[in-house]
C-alpha cells in the first residue's frame, strides 16, 4: 500500500507501480479551466484520477484500463477513497472507448507507456504497461483530439527525447502546447521527462524546468511545493 495525505493506493496487482512520473503529472496538470469532467487514459492504480479528485472540483472522473488485474485494483482504490461517488473505471481499451464516445472531457490526462525499444521482459502485464506499442502516441493523441471539449486541456508526461515528435503530432490535430515543463533529476543531469499540456487554442506556451533533487533525498523547494499536498513526508 502507498499512503498519501488524503488517500491510499493498493498496487500489488498492478504491473506498473506508483512512481515519480505519475505523481508529477497529477500534481502539475493545469486546472485553469476548472474542469467539470476528467478522463484518465490507462489508469493503472488510479493514482492520477485520485490526485485530480483531491485537487479539482470535477464532478465526474472517468478512467479506462485495459489490464484486468489493474482495472480491478483501480476500482478498489476508487471505492476506498473519499471521492468514490465521482470516480468510475471502465475495463476497456482506448479503441473500444473511442468507438462509442458519450462525453467530451474538460481534462484528459495520461501517463502513457513509452519504452519504444525492442527489449521485452517475461512479464506481459508489465510490458503492456511499459511499451508504447500497447498505446501508440498516435492513438492517444487522436483520442484526445476527438474527446476534448472546446476549452479542454490534454496533459501527459513523456520522455524528453520524444517531446518534439509528440508536440508535432498534436499540432497536426490542432492541439497546441499550453505549458511545457522539462524535468531533470539533479541540477547537472540531462532533461529526462517532459510534462506537456495542450489545448485547442494556438498561443505562446509557457516553458520552464523542474529539478527534483539537489542531492540524494535532498529535494528542491520547487519539487516540494509541487508535491507537498500528496506525499506524507513533504
Amino acid at each position: 500500500m502507498f499512503k498519501f495525505k488524503q488517500f491510499h493506493v493498493n498496487q500489488e496487482r498492478c504491473a506498473m507501480k506508483i512512481g515519480t512520473d505519475g505523481v508529477l503529472l497529477g500534481a502539475w496538470t493545469p486546472l485553469i479551466n476548472n474542469p467539470y469532467n476528467v478522463l484518465d487514459i490507462g489508469a493503472g492504480t488510479g493514482i492520477l484520477s485520485l490526485m485530480l479528485a483531491q485537487r479539482s472540483n470535477a464532478e465526474q472522473i472517468d478512467a479506462i484500463e485495459i489490464d484486468e488485474d489493474a482495472y480491478e485494483q483501480c476500482v478498489e482504490n476508487f471505492e476506498t477513497s473519499p471521492w468514490g461517488d465521482k470516480l468510475f473505471c471502465f475495463h476497456a481499451g482506448l479503441d473500444e472507448f473511442v468507438d462509442e464516445p458519450e462525453d467530451e472531457y474538460d481534462l484528459i490526462i495520461s501517463n502513457p507507456p513509452f519504452y519504444t525499444d525492442d527489449y521485452k521482459s517475461d512479464n506481459s502485464s508489465r510490458d503492456l504497461a511499459r511499451f508504447e506499442d500497447a498505446l501508440p502516441f498516435e492513438e492517444l493523441i487522436e483520442a484526445a483530439a476527438l474527446l476534448l471539449s472546446d476549452n479542454g486541456i490534454f496533459s501527459v508526461i513523456i520522455p524528453f527525447k520524444e517531446e518534439e515528435r509528440f508536440v508535432s503530432m498534436c499540432k497536426e490535430l490542432d492541439l497546441f502546447p499550453l505549458k511545457i515543463t522539462r524535468v531533470k533529476g539533479t541540477p547537472t543531469s540531462e532533461n529526462k521527462r517532459s510534462l506537456l499540456a495542450f489545448c485547442r487554442i494556438e498561443q505562446t506556451a509557457l516553458i520552464d524546468e523542474l529539478v527534483i533533487e539537489i542531492s540524494r533525498h535532498n529535494y528542491t523547494p520547487e519539487y516540494i511545493e509541487l508535491t507537498k499536498d500528496f506525499y506524507l513526508k513533504m
